[in-house]
């Protein structure tokens, strides 16, 4: 099943991302390190090419570290990008993105022109949390729900820069089904739009590959290899106090106790996905989108040939 999230608000982030954009000389869009490409948003990308790019993997403390080396050397590699990761409730960590963003944007800088940076990132990526460590004070509202922003705040960082803050915005339809998956479990959709059963064993599918002892030893497991992801899932409600009446396992309890386990951390430090893993995926997607729009318009140009009814020859 599809997994798309796409409040009402978010249409109006766009506009005042796109009003916004001439103004702007850098824009900042804040990644989850557990999901880098699951994170970065195709809209944001569309809207803001050409721009000079500061990618933030956000929440490094939860990610496996090696994979995040492999994530920012991608996105370094990248025409006019930068990458860093960090925790954006750690001060000084957070504060280097100011001189990467002046280096950025070399010529811009001082009370003439002050530097103008755009922040955005997906809901609850931890956005809030980054401007209020910058800001020294409380900034932004902070929530572990997605969408706690509503409206585009500008903050003062230092005499010549200034930063914009927008509401997390998501887009309009996810076309690579793991996205929809690992934005779920990261906490970045809103809760009634996925079905946690669902959601948890795709978790757990993406998972186990590299991190398999890591399930082993937070429940207690033997060998995991001869189980599938609905038999783990159950293991787990045994483990940690899913049984219902006649031993029976609640399978959405079970599910919720995986996925709070993973967005806390107690599975160690975990990455769901891997630049090339990622690309193919996306390239999976594209081709898939790109062959329902060709049944789409196939439909419509039978629907136009199609003879109106009930208008014969009079006389």
């Amino acid at each position: 099943m599809a997994i798309q999230w796409f409040p009402g608000h978010m249409n109006s982030t766009k506009k005042a991302i796109v009003d916004r954009l001439p103004d702007i000389d850098v824009v900042i869009e804040l990644l989850d390190a557990r999901l880098p490409g699951s994170s970065a948003n195709p809209l944001l990308a569309e809207l803001t090419a050409g721009k000079p790019a500061l990618k933030l993997l956000n929440k490094q403390d939860l990610a496996d570290a090696e994979l995040t080396a492999l994530w920012l050397a991608h996105y370094q590699a990248q025409p006019g990008t930068n990458a860093l990761a960090l925790d954006a409730s750690e001060t000084a960590p957070a504060r280097q993105l100011i001189p990467a963003c002046r280096a950025l944007a070399p010529l811009r800088g001082g009370m003439v022109k002050p530097l103008r940076v755009l922040i955005c990132g997906i809901p609850n990526v931890g956005k809030s949390t980054l401007i209020n460590t910058l800001a020294g004070q409380r900034a932004a509202l902070t929530g572990d729900e997605p969408g706690i922003t509503k409206l585009e705040q500008k903050i003062v960082l230092a005499n010549d820069f200034y930063l914009f803050d927008t509401p997390g915005m998501l887009w309009p339809r996810i076309t690579v089904e793991h996205s929809g998956y690992h934005l779920a479990a990261s906490g970045g959709i809103g809760r009634n739009a996925y079905d946690e059963h669902e959601v948890a064993l795709a978790l757990l599918a993406s998972v186990r590959p590299r991190y398999a002892e890591r399930l082993q030893a937070r429940y207690a497991l033997g060998e995991l290899s001869t189980l599938s992801d609905e038999e783990l899932l159950a293991d787990i409600g045994r483990k940690r106090g899913g049984l219902m009446a006649g031993g029976r396992v609640n399978l959405q309890k079970a599910a919720e106790l995986a996925i709070n386990d993973f967005r806390s951390g107690a599975w160690g430090r975990i990455t769901l996905e891997t630049p090339d893993e990622f690309s193919t995926w996306w390239a999976a997607g594209q081709a898939l989108d790109a062959e329902r729009q060709a049944r789409r318009e196939r439909r419509q140009r039978s629907r136009g040939r199609q003879l109106p009814t009930g208008h014969g020859d009079s006389g």
